[in-house]
């Protein structure tokens, strides 16, 4: 898949240096955040390409098939939960955690563990309807050879389910307890209707070619709208409207 490759282009399972992090520990820290909190708790390993996937009780709630408390998966990319956002908070999702990464990949590595993802998303229960989940990111980089070794992602039933909520998307700096970056794009004002289209087949990993059969234009027709959504977005290719390197 075309964002898979550009993924394992960036992550430390590239790198020459392995990091030397114990995944057990971060295991167990997942572990104790599922059970306090209440919360989904997924450990993505990219030196592994691997995700440990802690359910609590809130996993029935939103009808995610997991069987037993700790789900492994041979993949960074917890499919079965990322199905379940709404397809336009999906698509917010990834362009703000690909800020996220940005940010951090510039900052002062000292500074790195200050920051997290707050964010407040729709997902569909187990109804088939959709409800608001709080989503916590937290980035645990190597020590060793300064890559992205962890990404600890969080998912709880939000206590805002009001008709008037909006989904919401920070940056946060949770020392400070101050917004770092908000979201406040309204990207269906940027982008058409065809290129919001495009730009979430992109994101679910389609070349062009299967996106221009899928919507039965030419394949210039659709690396035209590309560039548009380039140019609009401010990015240096589409992939990188999602995320470069983070699930």
């Amino acid at each position: 898949m075309e964002i898979k490759d550009k993924l394992s282009d960036t992550l430390l399972n590239n790198a020459g240096e392995k990091c030397l992090l114990d995944v057990e520990v971060y295991k167990q820290r997942a572990l104790v955040y599922s059970q306090m909190e209440g919360a989904i708790s997924v450990l993505s390993d990219m030196q592994a390409d691997k995700s440990y996937v802690y359910q609590s009780k809130a996993a029935l709630e939103l009808g995610l098939n997991l069987t037993e408390n700790l789900s492994e998966i041979d993949s960074i990319w917890e499919e079965e939960i990322i199905r379940k956002i709404h397809p336009d908070d999906k698509l917010k999702k990834y362009i703000h955690e690909l800020r996220f990464f940005k940010l951090m990949d510039s900052m002062n590595p000292q500074d790195r563990a200050d920051y997290n993802v707050l964010s407040k998303i729709r997902m569909k229960d187990k109804n088939d309807e959709y409800r608001f989940v709080k989503h916590r990111m937290f980035y645990i980089y190597s020590p060793h050879n300064g890559r992205l070794r962890f990404a600890l992602c969080l998912y709880n039933i939000a206590l805002d389910q009001s008709l008037l909520s909006s989904s919401e998307f920070l940056i946060i700096n949770a020392i400070k307890g101050e917004i770092a970056v908000k979201d406040k794009l309204n990207y269906e004002n940027i982008l058409s209707k065809r290129e919001l289209e495009i730009l979430k087949y992109v994101g679910d990993g389609y070349a062009s070619k299967e996106i221009a059969d899928l919507l039965f234009i030419s394949i210039n027709t659709v690396s035209r709208h590309r560039q548009n959504i380039l140019e609009k977005l401010k990015v240096k290719n589409s992939i990188k409207a999602f995320k470069d390197s983070f699930h």
